[in-house]
């Protein structure tokens, strides 16, 4: 992560503070009312999240709707972040973002998003209340899949490689990492 010549305010930032940050290619997440800033995502990560696209997408029930970044989970006025990959339910969208737990979300893990999507973004979507969190490394390559119950995260599928993780829940799905990586 790193800090921008932005003018930011004394206080805690707002999800209106975020909503006027520039286009400028970066992520720009908000946790707690800290600003996070992310550089764009290398061929890798974009060819990651444009593959599971590609698997998730025929697995979309009718009443969700399938996103990759950016699009915004808002938690709250001052916690708002873009998973990589994230299926909503229609009914819960609005027009800019998604204000309610995520069907899915998945992050792809890069440097400078790796412990913030493996602790923060994880401890906030678990206690939003998203049922399905996966992370994917696509340096290993790797999966790890988590479902909510009992208001924590199992660890439902991993995979390594040339591994095969099965799935039933959100829907019946097989993930190979490796795959993952390949054009």
């Amino acid at each position: 992560m790193s800090t921008l010549d932005l003018p930011v305010p004394s206080r805690p930032l707002t999800y209106a503070d975020l909503e006027r940050m520039p286009d400028d290619g970066r992520r720009y997440e908000l946790f707690d009312g800290a600003l996070l800033v992310s550089p764009s995502p290398s061929r890798l990560h974009q060819r990651v999240v444009l593959q599971l696209v590609r698997l998730l997408d025929p697995l979309t029930l009718p009443a969700w709707e399938l996103f990759t970044a950016p699009f915004d989970v808002v938690i709250d006025d001052y916690t708002a972040f873009e998973p990589d990959v994230l299926i909503a339910r229609m009914a819960d969208l609005t027009e800019r973002n998604l204000p309610a737990p995520p069907v899915l979300a998945i992050e792809v893990l890069s440097p400078s998003t790796r412990t913030t999507d493996l602790t923060t973004k994880h401890a906030r979507l678990r206690d939003f209340g998203c049922r399905h969190y996966w992370v994917v490394d696509p340096d290993e390559p790797s999966v790890v899949a988590w479902e909510l119950g009992d208001g924590a995260y199992v660890e439902a599928g991993r995979a390594v490689g040339e591994e095969t993780m099965r799935l039933e829940r959100p829907f019946a799905v097989e993930v190979t990492p490796q795959r993952l990586t390949e054009r």
